[in-house]
């Protein structure tokens, strides 16, 4: 049997999850990642994306809206600044996000903001077209 990592995922109002699993797919800022057991120790910023949990051949995705995660050898914490399950999500609800990213965007003041905003548009399409 493969080592396993603790897994805890926490949003501002809750601990979502807490458990040992065999892998974690996180939203990195530069890109996703994959963690397992052993993983050398590091701190990442994470954008707007979907973690992809593994354990026992179950796999269980949630909807993340930044955040960061500490990494080392035996554990992994997400601190997302939003966190819910993917079968909580709902596409009405995603596709007004998306909406109101775009709408962002559009508005924004500085090439900073709207290079944000425009990163958080992709990343919800990409969340969307998970669905």
């Amino acid at each position: 049997m493969a080592d396993k990592i603790k897994f805890d995922l926490v949003s501002p109002e809750r601990l979502l999850l807490s458990q040992a699993v065999d892998m974690v797919t996180v939203p990195g800022s530069e890109g996703y990642m994959g963690v397992i057991a052993g993983h050398a120790s590091l701190v990442s910023n994470l954008r707007a994306g979907m973690i992809d949990m593994k354990n026992d051949g179950v796999d269980t995705r949630y909807f993340i809206r930044g955040g960061f995660a500490e990494i080392n050898a035996t554990h992994i914490t997400v601190l997302a600044e939003e966190a819910l399950p993917m079968t909580e999500l709902d596409l009405a609800i995603l596709d007004q996000r998306i909406k109101d990213a775009q709408e962002d965007e559009i508005a924004a003041k500085t090439d900073a903001d709207r290079q944000k905003a425009g990163q958080l548009v992709d990343d919800l399409k990409l969340v969307r077209a998970a669905f």
